[in-house]
């Protein structure tokens, strides 16, 4: 092997270690997208902003919670929009966001902490949601929320 071809393949192995280092360091926008409307779904529902679910959420979307009960979009938001709930705490940790073409899976932990009923109630919960990118409107089209095991 030549100088030159030594020269040209370390240059773009180079090249290619560098766009590898940088794709793993910067999300791609989609994924930084999705991650804001998790965000924005979570402000929403804790505010009971129930126009800004109405428009993350998907016609089929469905939801099952924490006791194995599953929800239309219908009932989600009547859920959300139960005045004898006030959210106190609803905060998002240890968001990963994949993409995969149209589809985006999100997965995290989720803890709420409010009043039902008068009562107080606290959720340490994993989630699961799935985005999907229809035009350029990304919807949450299924969510899993789950209480780790002890």
């Amino acid at each position: 092997m030549g100088i030159r071809v030594a020269s040209r393949l370390t240059f773009f192995l180079l090249v290619c270690c560098l766009a590898i280092r940088l794709a793993a360091q910067e999300p791609s926008s989609a994924a930084s997208h999705v991650r804001k409307l998790e965000e924005k779904w979570t402000a929403a529902y804790k505010e009971r902003q129930i126009n800004i679910l109405s428009s993350l959420l998907a016609e089929d979307f469905v939801i099952t919670v924490e006791d194995g009960n599953t929800y239309s979009k219908a009932g989600y938001i009547t859920h959300s929009a139960d005045s004898s709930v006030r959210v106190e705490v609803a905060e998002l940790s240890d968001l990963r966001v994949r993409v995969h073409g149209n589809v985006a899976v999100v997965t995290g932990a989720y803890h709420e902490r409010g009043q039902s009923n008068g009562k107080p109630y606290e959720y340490h919960d994993r989630l699961t949601d799935v985005w999907m990118k229809v035009g350029n409107t990304w919807q949450v089209i299924a969510s899993h929320y789950s209480v780790p095991m002890k």
